[in-house]
């Protein structure tokens, strides 16, 4: 696929004007201080992987109206004192699968918390275990018209709470410093880790990897690709929602969401993505932090220019490991830790 966006100088400079909510803030502290009603409900269950160097726990956690959220641990083996921790949220459609697929982030020293994403993980993968309770109006297939019509009903509320309260429960863990917890996630989960950064106080670090979920007029409208092709596809026929959707989207959109962030953040783009298009990553990524309490995150963003939604894979994750290491060098611990 050739290049279609804007060129990589004019994406650099891309900052368009947004339209968020002036309820923005309120809706958000509303929503989380809602959840945080409920018990977490934590469970931390070991898991025989047939691993010897890494220890798996099944764990479950309250979300959204307290729902159960299903994650896997990791964490090294033999190691007791207080650990960074790595929260990462999965792409559109798949699940958790098994413990023994995600080591990278054990492997290297880090506890690791693999948040399952309710109702999904039946389209690639190895499956998910959390069912969505909650119900639905009329919606096309997939899950980015479920509730579309209202923020409060949006399927995005519930799992960007999810994700937020998957912070809180790794940070009450034994074994964790709190004061040194990382976001990220690729695609769906990068959009995700950008809603955290925005939405969960004290995060060390921030990564998202060729976030989707950011900018949605201007995806809607470069591109025909699924999951943004969901939408267009609903309002085919809903031809009289179109400012009812965009008001919803709007709530969750990560551009928004990042603005607040205060964590030092890594970002990645692929410019011939057609999935989560060039421009609307580089919305996220020129806006980020700039609502800051205090002096704006640093942030930086690797490009990769030949490639397409599977951005950098392996090369990323590389760049990851070095660039965590670098911020958490320079991180203070949780004074209990020390």
């Amino acid at each position: 696929m050739a290049i279609f966006d804007l060129s990589l100088p004019e994406l650099r400079a891309y900052l368009p004007e947004l339209d968020e909510p002036a309820d923005l803030d309120d809706f958000w502290s509303g929503t989380l201080a809602e959840a945080r009603g409920h018990d977490l409900a934590l469970t931390v269950e070991p898991v025989d992987t047939g691993l010897r160097l890494i220890e798996a726990f099944d764990v479950t956690f309250a979300g959204f109206a307290g729902d159960p959220i299903r994650a896997w641990l990791t964490r090294p083996a033999g190691v007791t004192e207080p650990l960074p921790a790595v929260v990462e949220y999965i792409g559109y459609g798949g699940g958790r699968g098994f413990a023994h697929e995600h080591l990278a982030w054990a492997a290297a020293g880090y506890v690791h918390l693999l948040m399952d994403t309710r109702g999904q993980g039946s389209t690639w993968g190895t499956g998910g275990h959390t069912p969505d309770p909650e119900g639905s109006g009329p919606a096309a297939n997939g899950v980015m018209t479920r509730g579309i019509l209202d923020p409060a009903t949006y399927y995005y509320r519930r799992l960007i709470t999810d994700a937020v309260r998957a912070v809180d429960a790794v940070r009450v863990l034994p074994g964790v410093d709190p004061a040194r917890v990382a976001v990220t996630g690729g695609s769906q989960g990068g959009g995700l880790a950008l809603a955290v950064s925005g939405l969960a106080d004290g995060l060390v670090a921030a990564m998202p990897d060729v976030p989707f979920l950011c900018h949605f007029p201007r995806a809607m409208a470069i591109t025909d690709g699924f999951p943004y092709g969901e939408v267009v596809q609903y309002l085919a026929v809903h031809r009289d929602q179109v400012d009812q959707v965009l008001r919803t989207l709007s709530y969750v959109d990560g551009v928004h969401l990042g603005r607040r962030a205060s964590a030092p953040a890594l970002f990645s783009v692929a410019l011939r993505d057609q999935t989560c298009p060039p421009s609307t990553v580089f919305a996220a990524y020129n806006h980020y932090g700039t609502l800051a309490v205090g002096a704006r995150p640093d942030r930086d963003i690797e490009v990769y220019e030949f490639n397409q939604h599977e951005g950098g894979l392996g090369y990323q994750l590389d760049r990851q490991l070095r660039w965590l290491a670098d911020v958490l060098a320079s991180a203070p611990t949780s004074p209990l830790t020390r």
